[in-house]
């Protein structure tokens, strides 16, 4: 990261190959595009990238030691829990009325989308810990330029999300010409159960860390 064009690549780089990996915001992607077509990706990400904006500052302001404490990522793995099995109660609970002739793609529920990427990526307690350690690396590395550095860093980071998440969406949602209630159905349950199995990991996470 010699240069400011080093620091957009890497950063792109580092973002894309953890953006890649299944996880609570990638299920929740692919079930919201399913009822509201490619916009759901985009929308979710601006909720991610506002989440991270906030902790970028909080990271200047002194949090990265907070954020690594054992007791606060077990507090964060908790709460993390509660919000995933929500979210899919939310989906099982919709699961029999849901129809593709009704359900989209819909032009509303842009407020609801951009909190499900804030409520998601915070559930997520790797996530604070990634921002802990590779983020904040990455921040103090990109300081050396200033402000702009830190934005370049910033910028490359969100892209590789968006770019990635709106394929995705893009994908499931101009699919769905091609599902049947019965598949678009299956689908949704499938993606609840996957958050709900992510509930039910870390919640045996903050539980280990509190106790053993």
């Amino acid at each position: 990261m010699t240069s400011l064009i080093g620091i957009f690549i890497t950063s792109f780089i580092v973002a894309l190959s953890g953006a890649l990996m299944p996880g609570p915001l990638l299920t929740t992607t692919v079930g919201e595009s399913s009822r509201y077509g490619p916009r759901a990706g985009p929308l979710l990400i601006a909720g991610h990238a506002i989440l991270e904006f906030s902790l970028v500052v909080a990271l200047f302001l002194g949090l990265a030691p907070l954020l690594t404490n054992k007791n606060v990522t077990a507090g964060i793995s908790l709460a993390g829990s509660a919000i995933l099995l929500w979210l899919a109660f939310g989906m099982f609970r919709t699961l029999r009325s849901l129809s593709m002739d009704t359900a989209g793609p819909s032009k509303q529920g842009g407020g609801r989308l951009i909190m499900s990427g804030i409520l998601v990526s915070l559930s997520n307690p790797y996530w604070s810990i990634w921002w802990a350690t590779i983020g904040l690396a990455y921040i103090l590395q990109s300081r050396q330029w200033g402000f702009t550095g830190v934005a370049v860093f910033f910028t490359g980071h969100i892209l590789a999300d968006l770019a990635w998440y709106s394929l995705v969406s893009f994908s499931v949602g101009k699919g769905r010409r091609f599902f049947t209630d019965t598949i678009y159905r299956g689908l949704v349950g499938f993606c609840a159960f996957f958050l709900a199995v992510f509930a039910v990991w870390f919640f045996w996470g903050g539980i280990k860390k509190m106790f053993f």
